[in-house]
């Protein structure tokens, strides 16, 4: 939210209550508990007048120091984020007094200075100052609700009307707000926000953290996180559940303002000596990534949308994809798996599948696929099942007792209630016959047009404040349902929507995108910017979601999508099978998809990872490469994991496509005999059937046996070491080599350059089978 016009002057009507002058503070085990006036405190007669501010300064966890600014301190305690779900905190908490008018709180390497008069909050590193919320940074503001009345928070939304909502609650005259704001120093960069797919980095944006459907082209996003990492060694988490307004340097140029119009407003500040060791630390707090089941990075493909498909179909495209070596472990069958209208049903359309449960078992047995379904959360008035729903109280109610619907996606729908333990039960249920008949997993779609105005949840959470954490509890109930039922490590959904705490369970793709190189660059930025909020794993419509792509743009699409964590070929109104777009695209597919299914070992072993440190596996380069600047920007290549830079292309054939090599000598995955020496831009003609893949000086590849034929095979046999630029006579290189089921892992393999020679020497833990060395 803006208040103010320009930097002196406020907006009409606008009224605020600045924190000014500490007047009381108290001390506990983890923080200090502070009382702010609001306006000068001369005398005890000034104590009569205007709101005071209550404070928490506070260390839950090591590295990490809270603020909480209360108004009102009787919030709704019913909807919340998660704290601590995984792992539980570390205390390393100290007090000190820099004078007599500075309260010190040092928790790990980060330090709290709270100057009482007048008042301020610097935070600092054991080297510099990181960021500082200063005199006037704290406010409680009271907004005129004639111009609010865009805010989600504090109007029932327009776009909502008269459908949804047919008779809004009239707003109060006023509205208040919590603003907490925070510097931004010279050549400061900020990032993430959850799924953006603007600039990467976010400076000069404003931003709504409010889970919308808006396709891959606007300020809106389906995935929106009150978590933001910057190139100053620190990330800030805001601990509220419900919208929050993050202006990063677009109404004062020099700061983050971070505004919700409620009675509470909490924010850590997370310290870390890297940018990863910030991930581990607000993942610690807010959850990590589930570890996947192996044969979910193989190839996954889609009947796609619009299309029309039968049982017939969905074999050809099965036995077409055999034939060309593009083997699919995963087959989508997207929503008319049902009937039209009827969405959800969770039955299939007899029509096109007579049988399902004995055609599902033919095609598993015939070409060794999994089974993912498309679902989600809505129930059409025309659906067999909608009649229970109302008579269970199942779905969201209005305030009047009668069930929410509304007609934009299906006839009169309604929203199952995730906060009734009954509705839960109940649509568990209809997904568990599915599970039956032969499923595997679900795509999660859709949960952002989730109502909050004039409706009612059975456990009488806000719903303003649901609005966002639905995303979160409707994708851990179908994850949970599919952990009972195959087993931990072996559960996966196909999601659309999240927020904080989501990427507890993965995977997560990024919405409807065109069949465009802008969008092949917005998915990018995407899915970089989900992975910097601390999700494991991103996925996108290879090909694009809308239109029908050129073969040119596909081909590229493909490269890119089977060296992101997930891959999946989807679309909208046409096929995405390679041979739509020539044979040669089918060619050029099929190295691609063995080149992944050679490196699972080392793809894997970044899946334990994720979840046992919240890394992930698509990384902006600057995640790796924090001290080198040029790296601060580059939002159209990453790392995918530590060892692999991946430079997909977005310029069509005959034009230089552009890119950068950090400091050392890379050698190319696909061409070995090729080396460049960074920092160096790279400026190249890229052939339609090749992907820039570098690897990282240092680094050793462990990977399976050529044309394995699919991404679940055993990683212990069969072991090709790679070893690129090792340094003479220098440690071993130790790597993990993955079970390929959970975390476990079977053994070590080490490797050291041998001296005076170009050789490499292995040694491998029993039960470890090396095929071949190869050492450059």
């Amino acid at each position: 939210m803006k208040f103010n016009d320009g930097f002196w002057l406020l907006k009409t009507g606008v009224k605020p209550f600045y924190g000014l002058q500490v007047v009381r503070t108290e001390k506990d085990a983890t923080g200090y508990d502070l009382r702010v006036a609001t306006r000068p405190i001369r005398h005890r007669g000034d104590t009569l007048y205007g709101p005071v501010l209550t404070v928490r300064v506070h260390s839950p966890t090591q590295g990490v120091i809270g603020v909480k600014l209360e108004h009102v301190v009787s919030g709704d305690p019913r909807t919340h984020i998660q704290l601590f779900p995984d792992d539980g905190p570390v205390s390393d908490v100290t007090f000190s007094k820099l004078d007599d008018q500075t309260n010190v709180l040092k928790s790990g390497d980060l330090t709290a200075e709270i100057k009482e008069n007048p008042y301020s909050i610097t935070f600092k590193s054991t080297t510099r100052i990181l960021t500082e919320s200063g005199l006037k940074h704290q406010a409680l503001y009271h907004v005129p609700s004639v111009w609010t009345t865009q805010s989600a928070s504090n109007s029932s939304v327009t776009a909502q009307d008269p459908v949804s909502n047919p008779n809004p609650k009239a707003l109060p005259p006023i509205v208040r707000y919590l603003n907490s704001e925070l510097n931004i120093s010279p050549g400061e960069l900020i990032y993430g926000l959850g799924e953006q797919f603007g600039a990467f980095a976010k400076n000069g944006q404003s931003i709504k953290v409010w889970n919308q459907d808006g396709g891959t082209s606007s300020d809106q996003a389906y995935k929106c996180v009150p978590f933001y990492i910057t190139n100053r060694n620190y990330g800030v988490f805001i601990n509220h559940p419900g919208e929050v307004e993050v202006e990063v340097g677009s109404e004062k140029v020099s700061r983050v303002g971070i505004s919700v119009a409620d009675t509470s407003l909490e924010y850590f500040i997370i310290y870390g000596a890297t940018p990863l060791e910030i991930l581990e630390r607000y993942t610690r707090m807010t959850g990590r990534p589930a570890v996947l089941p192996s044969w979910t990075y193989g190839l996954w493909l889609s009947t796609s949308f619009l299309t029309s498909y039968s049982s017939e179909t969905v074999s050809e495209f099965l036995q077409g994809m055999k034939e060309r070596d593009c083997p699919v472990r995963v087959f989508h069958i997207d929503c008319f798996w049902m009937k039209q209208y009827e969405w959800c049903s969770f039955t299939f359309d007899p029509d096109n599948f007579p049988d399902p449960k004995a055609y599902l078992a033919g095609i598993k047995e015939k070409y060794g696929v999994k089974i993912c379904l498309w679902i989600n959360p809505y129930i059409s008035q025309l659906s067999p099942i909608f009649k229970e729903g109302v008579k269970g109280g199942y779905f969201i109610k209005r305030t009047d007792g009668t069930t929410w619907q509304w007609d934009l996606w299906q006839p009169g729908l309604a929203v199952v209630d995730v906060t009734n333990p009954a509705a839960r039960e109940w649509y568990c249920a209809k997904l568990t016959a599915l599970l039956d008949v032969g499923v595997d997993c679900f795509k999660t779609d859709f949960g952002e047009r989730i109502p909050h105005a004039s409706v009612v949840f059975h456990d009488g959470s806000d719903p303003v404040k649901m609005h966002n954490t639905y995303s979160v509890v409707y994708n851990e109930m179908v994850f949970d349902l599919l952990k009972q039922r195959f087993g931990t490590g072996e559960a996966v959904v196909f999601a659309r929507a999240a927020t904080v705490g989501g990427q507890r369970f993965p995977v997560h793709w990024g919405g409807d995108c065109e069949s465009t190189w802008e969008a092949m660059a917005e998915a990018t930025r995407g899915a970089l910017s989900l992975t910097v909020s601390g999700f494991g794993y991103a996925s996108h419509d290879i090909g694009g979601f809308e239109g029908h792509p050129p073969s040119e743009i596909y081909q590229r699409w493909v490269a890119f999508g089977l060296f992101s964590s997930h891959s999946r070929l989807h679309g909208s109104s046409s096929y995405r099978v390679p041979w739509n777009y020539g044979e040669d695209a089918a060619k050029t597919m099929a190295k691609f998809v063995d080149a992944k299914h050679r490196l699972m070992p080392y793809l894997y072993n970044l899946s334990i990872h994720a979840n046992s440190k919240g890394h992930p596996l698509m990384r902006a380069m600057f995640l790796e490469f924090p001290n080198d600047r040029s790296t601060h920007y580059l939002d159209r290549q990453y790392m995918l994991g530590p060892n692999l830079l991946i430079a997909p292309v977005f310029v069509p054939i005959g034009e230089e496509h552009e890119y950068y090599i950090p400091a050392g000598t890379w050698t190319s995955f696909f061409h070995p005999e090729e080396t460049v020496q960074g920092p160096k831009w790279l400026r190249e003609h890229v052939a339609i059937d090749e992907l820039p893949v570098w690897v990282r000086p240092g680094s050793v590849l462990p990977l399976g046996p050529k044309g394995i034929g699919r991404p679940d095979y055993d990683y212990t046999r069969g072991l090709e070491i790679r070893a690129y630029g090792l340094e003479l006579d220098g440690p071993a290189v130790v790597v993990d080599i993955p079970v390929g089921k959970g975390v476990a892992v079977a053994g070590q393999i080490r490797v050291r350059k041998i001296s005076g020679s170009t050789e490499v020497a292995v040694e491998a833990d029993a039960g470890l089978q090396v095929a071949g060395v190869w050492s450059g």
